[in-house]
């Protein structure tokens, strides 16, 4: 059964950021009466008070919980005990609040580093609590995946309406592109675009590349979002992804193929490759509520490349 959004007063925690804001253009096109978007110096997510003060501000039916502290292996790597408590506490007190002021629907967005570490694949959801999560993004991983166990208990308790949604990772125009804490493939896009700019034939890639990753285009993702927070109603986490599964070799030698850079990819194999494969059964997805990926993967890389040669000057100063 749909869940109307037209006169809705929509609270997008992240609603800033990189998904957010794709999220955010979703949801105005369903004529929201509000989609908020509330801003960390003016409310502390980590903070009971602070949320309850948003909550009396907004008065909000909907709630899309983004908000996270992410970043790629080594970003994980330095920061484990900062990455699970902030994730954890802010999605903790965010849905008891949003309980106690009789929030109408709740979306948790999580992360598929929640999986166990040697998944079978395709990534069934079934799957979720058949291991421990891969090393070097378990702490993040598991604070996501205890918003899961809450929205169910919370579901089962009190009949809220709680959903959980498991995006694969994402890529797109306006994604993190800052060395320390960006993913694989803005991480790829840089160096390869860097080394032209100063003339290297050359770029860094860590670990062996023989990993795989699936990528889901931003405003696929958004879209996903907001299919499932109109139809889907049930306890059980959905995969969000594109069905398309590339290692990590492969990948870099596609972003230097479209980029034009003919220079040499060297491996770090003394770094971590991070989970050995991920690649989703979206299938859930597609029966709940009709969510499919469209957008072609090269054609989502060359929108990624293009915006950060656009933009890299004023957005990332830093950058040579």
């Amino acid at each position: 059964m749909q869940f109307p959004l037209n006169d809705k007063r929509i609270v997008v925690t992240g609603g800033a950021g990189f998904l957010g804001r794709s999220v955010c253009r979703e949801f105005a096109r369903r004529r929201p009466e509000q989609v908020f978007i509330p801003k960390s110096r003016d409310y502390d997510l980590r903070e009971r008070s602070a949320i309850s003060r948003l909550l009396e501000d907004v008065r909000p039916h909907v709630i899309v919980h983004l908000a996270a502290v992410v970043g790629g292996i080594e970003a994980n790597q330095r920061n484990p005990g900062r990455f699970f408590y902030d994730n954890a506490i802010m999605g903790i007190e965010l849905m008891e609040q949003a309980r106690q002021f009789g929030v109408e629907k709740v979306a948790v967005i999580g992360t598929i580093c929640s999986y166990p570490k040697f998944t079978p694949v395709p990534f069934r959801e079934d799957e979720l609590w058949n291991g421990y999560p891969e090393e070097t993004n378990a702490s993040y991983g598991l604070a996501k995946k205890m918003l899961i166990v809450q929205a169910q208990a919370y579901r089962q308790q009190y009949g809220m309406n709680t959903i959980s949604l498991l995006p694969v990772n994402l890529y797109g125009p306006g994604d993190n592109f800052v060395t320390a804490s960006s993913h694989v493939i803005p991480a790829l896009i840089r160096k390869v675009v860097e080394a032209q700019q100063v003339g290297r034939n050359w770029i860094e890639v860590w670990g062996t590349g023989a990993a795989s990753r699936e990528f889901l285009y931003v405003d696929d993702a958004a879209r996903g979002i907001v299919l499932a927070t109109e139809y889907y109603d049930d306890a059980d986490p959905v995969n969000l992804g594109s069905g398309h599964e590339i290692t990590i070799r492969k990948l870099a030698g596609l972003i230097c193929e479209l980029c034009n850079f003919e220079g040499e990819i060297r491996w770090n194999t003394t770094k971590p490759d991070g989970q050995p494969r991920r690649c989703l059964d979206t299938s859930r997805a597609q029966r709940e509520f009709g969510f499919v990926a469209s957008t072609p993967f090269r054609d989502g890389l060359c929108r990624a490349i293009e915006w950060y040669r656009s933009t890299r000057r004023s957005a990332f100063p830093q950058a040579v």
